[in-house]
């Protein structure tokens, strides 16, 4: 019986941190602008907007402080480090958004019943400044969020909020003309729900990976057989795929191997599974003889 393990851990570049720390600065400075027009103009859309300009500044406050302790050392109680603090976050991300867009269909249905007086001219003007500034985010996002599931979390409430912008300016120019003031109500409700597909998406991922899921992107069936193809195997058991944070995925694998020699075999295995299936922290047993386990897979 022999043990292997390999490790490549992935950093954090600091790039992240520096783009995040950015967006955080533009964002969080029109936050303070985006409320106070919102009770100045009586904006429900505006005040929509805010709340998801408000979530923002939370994804990337909560993305930026992931970034710092996920490079805290692992320690003798922590051996994985704090790297999972990535994927905390972004499930905190998901339920704050379901919580905003609760509020906003509440306060939508009482303006239902009683509508405001909108200021058109003031609504629009925050609005178009918004949109900017959300473009300026997501530019500066949008490297970053294939990499992180925590940028990635950040980038959608970005992109999420560009929209809400753009709904908002489509709102102001009808009621400027129109006067039609349930429209402001219309569109903050329409805001509301436009982000709910998209927080689904962030929350089945992030309790995926605390579940310690397969991760999406690892085909289990063709990494089992590639292993199985190696000469000398004989059958595979207790095979796991899971992973700590977006991009740090691990692998566990009992390989049975009568007549191989198992570094050799070993290193055939590291080759495969980081080629095939980009996976590069591994720990696999060789064995000699067949254990008796429920889980068995042969030629």
């Amino acid at each position: 019986m022999s043990e292997h393990h390999d490790h490549s851990h992935a950093v954090v570049t600091e790039g992240n941190s520096k783009k995040l720390m950015f967006a955080l600065g533009l964002t969080t400075t029109f936050l303070i602008v985006e409320v106070v027009a919102a009770f100045i103009t009586q904006s429900l859309a505006l005040l929509s907007d805010a709340a998801h300009m408000f979530t923002d500044v939370a994804a990337l406050a909560i993305a930026l402080a992931a970034i710092k302790i996920g490079k805290k050392a692992a320690d003798d109680k922590r051996t994985f480090g704090y790297q999972r603090f990535e994927i905390l976050a972004a499930l905190f991300n998901a339920v704050m958004l379901f919580v905003v867009a609760i509020y906003i269909v509440y306060e939508a249905y009482q303006r239902f019943t009683n509508p405001a007086e909108i200021q058109s001219i003031g609504m629009m003007i925050v609005a178009v400044i918004g949109l900017v500034i959300n473009l300026i985010s997501m530019k500066i996002l949008s490297a970053s969020a294939e990499g992180s599931l925590n940028v990635k979390g950040a980038y959608l409430e970005v992109l999420s909020d560009a929209l809400g912008s753009i709904g908002v300016i489509i709102g102001g120019v009808v009621i400027y003309f129109t006067q039609w003031m349930w429209v402001d109500t219309l569109i903050a409700v329409l805001i509301g729900f436009w982000v709910l597909p998209r927080t689904w998406v962030l929350l089945k991922q992030s309790i995926h990976i605390l579940l310690e899921g397969v991760p999406d992107e690892i085909d289990i069936e063709s990494l089992r057989n590639d292993l199985l193809m190696l000469e000398g195997v004989k059958g595979i058991h207790q095979l796991k795929v899971w992973a700590i944070s977006s991009k740090n995925i691990h692998l566990t694998a009992h390989l049975v191997a009568p007549n191989s020699d198992p570094d050799q075999l070993y290193q055939k295995a590291l080759d495969v599974l980081k080629h095939n299936h980009s996976i590069t922290e591994i720990t696999l047993q060789i064995e000699s003889t067949e254990c008796n386990t429920l889980e068995q897979h042969k030629h």
